[in-house]
């Protein structure tokens, strides 16, 4: 069989797989390079786990709530084992079904490690593979700070890797990811600690939703504590944890501790200096809009490219990649301008477009900002309480709407089709001009004053 093909993709997450069946779909002899399980950190370490594992710290919540409705429910424990094995079954139902529809989609699946012999050449396990298109879709990896004992922490990989849940858990970060483990693991009942290295969360974020997360994660018990770096973790001898702090901070018992203070993308292995390839100094691999490197024929998709680092752009610009190369569609791309995204954090968030700062910045007083704050009727009966808080953030007189940020129950599904309004160009009269859902939290969005 001849080692030549159309298209070789190197990586099996979403922006590799995309890209080849599509180019498949096209008559393109194509193969997908992967060392690991087919789906990339999205189905093995990333957003389905994740949901998985927000999906159960959910039901623990309405557990709680049910008797408000007048339910009387006993909870009689939870099984963390048991979540962990219904979790990877699920993963390897994804995993096995990627393997059974690469060999019906006649794509060849190749694993190990590939690195560049030449522009058109690459390695995998000693053996040369030829392609006239090579896409790079590697994704990336946890990062691990330089600290003495760092070793003795997990990173968001080795959270998915525990076999007992922590009573006590530290969590450096303040990211999507940190205070996504954070509102998991204390919605199932750990105590939890989120040491952020400045002064606030989700610092990219609107700042209504910056601030309304963080008053709904302390009021659920977590505790959140600025300005902390670590200098020194140690481990005793029955596994406990001591953290210490370069401003004499120390906490002592804990039973595990999660990096989660960025990633690296994973581009060191490839080789690319035998195709003249530069990273940059962060070590993503730069591309144009249309995914083209600076060397012909080489293409980057996916969390390597340090743009918009999610599931459903590496898909996208994949599939629209090889419209481009195998279908004529001489300019299809990815537009990345309002791209939706959702932190599934407790309460989750939803966002598109700019936020008020960066709205503010570029167009000044022409921005004309929205917002409510409210409690859902979901959480209006009974003790617990949770806010939803919303803001839409308009330009000019006709009010077009650039920004829509969305914080509180079912925020997650709500953002969906506003999104493709918003990006058709919705103005706030459109939204006013919709009758409203009743009753809804979504009816806030096109009856706010």
């Amino acid at each position: 069989m001849s080692n030549h093909y159309d298209l070789i993709a190197i990586g099996g997450g979403s922006g590799g797989l995309s890209v080849a069946e599509k180019a498949a779909s096209y008559g393109k002899k194509c193969a997908v390079i992967e060392p690991d399980r087919l789906g990339g950190t999205c189905v093995n370490r990333g957003c389905v786990p994740k949901k998985v594992m927000w999906n159960a710290a959910n039901l623990n919540q309405a557990i709680k709530l049910s008797s408000s409705y007048g339910f009387e429910v006993v909870q009689k424990g939870f099984n963390w084992k048991t979540l962990v094995e219904s979790r990877e079954n699920y993963i390897h139902g994804i995993n096995n079904w990627y393997t059974n529809y690469l060999k019906d989609s006649n794509i060849e699946h190749i694993q190990g490690y590939a690195k560049f012999v030449n522009d058109k050449t690459v390695e995998v396990n000693g053996i040369h593979y030829t392609a006239d298109h090579i896409a790079i879709s590697t994704g990336g990896v946890p990062t691990v700070p330089d600290v003495e004992g760092a070793e003795h922490g997990i990173t968001s990989d080795g959270f998915f890797e525990l076999q007992e849940q922590p009573k006590r858990i530290v969590i450096v970060g303040a990211g999507y990811i940190a205070v996504e483990i954070a509102g998991v693991l204390n919605a199932l009942g750990s105590e939890v600690t989120l040491l952020l290295r400045r002064q606030q969360i989700l610092g990219r974020f609107d700042s209504l939703m910056r601030d309304t997360l963080t008053e709904e994660m302390i009021n659920n018990g977590i505790n959140i504590l600025p300005c902390m770096n670590l200098s020194l973790i140690t481990k005793n001898d029955e596994g406990k944890l001591t953290l210490t702090g370069n401003t004499g901070f120390e906490v002592s018992d804990v039973d595990a501790l999660v990096w989660a203070i960025g990633r690296r993308p994973l581009t060191e292995q490839l080789n690319l200096t035998a195709i003249g390839l530069k990273t940059d100094k962060y070590g993503f691999l730069p591309c144009d809009e249309f995914q083209n490197t600076s060397q012909a024929g080489i293409y980057a998709l996916g969390d390597i490219t340090g743009r918009a680092a999610l599931t459903p752009v590496a898909v996208a610009a994949g599939r629209r990649l090889a419209d481009r190369l195998f279908s004529d569609q001489t300019d299809r791309k990815l537009n990345y301008n309002n791209i939706p995204s959702v932190v599934f954090s407790h309460p989750p968030i939803a966002t598109i477009g700019l936020t008020e700062d960066e709205a503010r910045k570029i167009h000044g007083d022409a921005v004309k900002v929205y917002q409510t704050r409210f409690t859902p009727m979901l959480f209006s009966i009974g003790e617990q309480e949770e806010k939803t808080a919303m803001k839409l953030v308009t330009i000019g007189v006709q009010e077009k709407i650039i920004g829509c940020h969305i914080i509180g129950h079912a925020a997650d599904e709500m953002l969906q089709g506003f999104a493709v309004a918003i990006r058709m160009g919705a103005t706030k009269k459109d939204f006013d001009d919709t009758v409203a859902i009743h009753p809804t939290s979504g009816e806030e969005l096109v009856t706010m004053r």
